[in-house]
């Protein structure tokens, strides 16, 4: 990935943050931006950094100033434009999509009605994630991935922060896009927590490519057959497949000659197997291929296999 643009990002999601805050994040070093993956907030204790080594704070200044709830409230005014009544229904689920495509993470005491999740008070921790995008990530995957001119229903399967999302988001942005040799396929894409497009306002921050319809902040067994029905979609892709709901959900667009792209938290296919849910979700072959993710000191690499 480049450098500038990496940092470029850090500073981004930086100014999500209220001033005293921007200032201490901005204190990281350079080889550490680059690297960066979350912005941490938690009441009473100072800002820190992830890193893929664990989190660090971003400034030596002693002591260590500590944030406060106050902090937390501004933050969330800061990215909502200071209206945080027109985004309850993502907030009650516990997070914000920012301008740019970062997904806030936002935890505290939740209200609840009738059983459901309604909103948030009493901030306790604010999370940034900042996402970045690798075009080209996935140009030697794809080609791996057809038969003749077929696309193969797909899962990207890794354990959890090794970059299924990124790999998700480049491979949707190429096929909507057309590869070489191939023609652009329409893409639908069912972004339940947002961070596949990261949707502000009706508008993808994040490119997923000019032929994608994005059914946004929608759980993926209530949106799968809403594309079904109103977008005509060649291939349908989802981020992490948690619940049973979810795969009879694409199972019925498998029936229906649609092709599936999807990520699970699973190390590799022998891991899949051994989990009822997923055990299940083999035996209706919904997916033709895997995409195994792991890495080697620090680069990751991708396997294709045949399920």
């Amino acid at each position: 990935m480049d450098e500038r643009y990496a940092i470029s990002r850090y500073e981004q999601a930086v100014l999500l943050l209220p001033p005293k805050w921007q200032r201490l994040a901005r204190q990281l070093p350079d080889h550490q931006k680059v690297l960066a993956e979350e912005l941490r907030l938690r009441t009473g204790q100072p800002m820190t950094v992830l890193l893929p080594e664990g989190e660090v704070w971003p400034s030596q200044e002693q002591p260590l100033p500590r944030v406060s709830q106050a902090d937390l409230e501004q933050l969330c005014d800061l990215v909502t434009g200071y209206s945080r009544y027109a985004v309850t229904d993502t907030l009650a689920q516990g997070y914000l999509t920012a301008p740019g495509g970062f997904r806030v993470g936002v935890c505290g005491t939740v209200v609840l009605r009738e059983g459901d999740s309604r909103n948030l008070r009493d901030l306790s921790s604010v999370c940034i994630r900042i996402g970045r995008e690798q075009e080209g990530l996935s140009d030697t995957v794809l080609p791996q991935l057809w038969e003749g001119e077929r696309f193969c229903s797909t899962v990207l399967l890794s354990p959890p922060g090794l970059g299924k999302t990124t790999l998700l988001r480049d491979m949707i942005r190429s096929l909507s896009d057309g590869l070489e040799g191939r023609a652009a396929q329409r893409v639908a894409v069912v972004d339940e927590r947002g961070e596949i497009a990261g949707m502000h306002r009706g508008v993808p921050q994040l490119a997923v490519g000019c032929h994608t319809d994005v059914l946004d902040g929608c759980p993926k067994a209530a949106g799968i057959p809403i594309l079904l029905r109103a977008a005509n979609p060649q291939i349908i892709a989802v981020d992490e497949i948690t619940v049973r709901e979810d795969l009879y959900a694409m199972a019925a667009a498998a029936n229906c000659g649609v092709a599936l792209l999807a990520t699970i938290h699973a190390a590799d296919v022998e891991e899949l197997k051994r989990k009822p849910l997923f055990s299940q979700l083999l035996k209706l072959k919904v997916f033709e291929k895997a995409v195994i993710i792991t890495r080697h000191g620090g680069e990751r690499r991708y396997q294709v296999a045949a399920l």
